[in-house]
């Protein structure tokens, strides 16, 4: 069976607008705001400003009116939904693949160090906030509208201004910049297999180390254990597809890589205190 929720590629938001350019980036201002009301990820970051009304945002498990203007960061893994709230919109959105935003950049884990990519998604702008990120939007605007022969170098540098203009007004802590990789590395291979794969030897030996430095690492870096970080997306992913009342439980529990659906009943419970058939409800 298919990943029931689907990842978004760059093309395929291209697609949303009708365009196919060959950039690992894409801009857009927008009226029609693309309204995808399933559960999907995608490949690419998204930074969002909505200039004016009123849109619905699902992130992870949690629903949100988001009224103009604010700005939403969206990384890769963060399963998201937007639904219509107002009848007039106007939005800008900005997507960029990683790699072309990290082809300079030393550190392969700078996106990653900040938080508000993943949660703490909205900043709804007051005053000054919104007169500043409006001139930066409109900076890319005028860039992306042009012909510049320094259009990407340009775009990355503006990309800075706005995710460092981002962090400064949420007040977020990065991760340290000399957090181990291995940490970040487990980060990454957990997204990309936990469907298939929850034992922490796994993963250990993917990385190349021991089950107990794996947990170490994982403990000092994060708070929680190897094992902790496992359970909570498989309980994410279990909770997500759980909405979607077109997937039975057995469907589900195929999806999850379970032995069979009592098995995912049984940790499901375990981990949340419900049947999966209770969260449903």
């Amino acid at each position: 069976m298919k990943n029931k929720i689907l990842t978004y590629s760059l093309n395929q938001h291209k697609s949303l607008f009708s365009t196919t350019d060959k950039n690992d980036y894409f801009y857009i201002q927008t009226s029609e705001h693309p309204y995808i009301s399933e559960p999907y990820r995608a490949e690419s970051y998204a930074v969002e400003f909505l200039r004016k009304g009123s849109i619905i945002m699902q992130t992870q498990l949690e629903k949100k009116i988001i009224h103009a203007p604010a700005v939403i960061a969206l990384g890769p893994t963060v399963t998201r939904s937007f639904t219509k709230n107002s009848s007039e919109i106007l939005i800008d959105i900005i997507f960029f693949k990683p790699q072309f935003f990290l082809e300079t950049q030393t550190n392969v884990f700078f996106l990653s160090k900040y938080e508000f990519f993943e949660n703490n998604n909205v900043l709804e702008l007051k005053g000054k906030q919104k007169i500043k990120f409006e001139r930066i939007f409109n900076l890319i605007s005028e860039l992306l509208r042009g012909n510049s022969k320094h259009q990407s170098d340009t775009l990355i540098s503006y990309l800075y201004i706005l995710i460092y203009e981002l962090d400064s007004v949420l007040d977020t802590i990065p991760v340290d910049v000399s957090q181990n990789p291995i940490f970040q590395n487990f980060k990454i291979l957990l997204f990309k297999d936990f469907l298939k794969q929850r034992s922490v030897e796994y993963y250990a030996d993917s990385l190349n180390v021991t089950r107990k430095y794996l947990s170490e690492v994982i403990k000092k870096n994060s708070g929680k254990t190897a094992s902790e970080w496992i359970t909570e997306v498989v309980i994410q992913e279990a909770k997500v597809l759980l909405q979607n009342k077109s997937l039975t439980i057995n469907q589900i529990s195929d999806e999850l890589n379970f032995q069979n659906q009592s098995a995912f009943g049984r940790f499901f419970k375990n981990h949340t205190g419900i049947s999966p058939l209770e969260y449903r409800k």
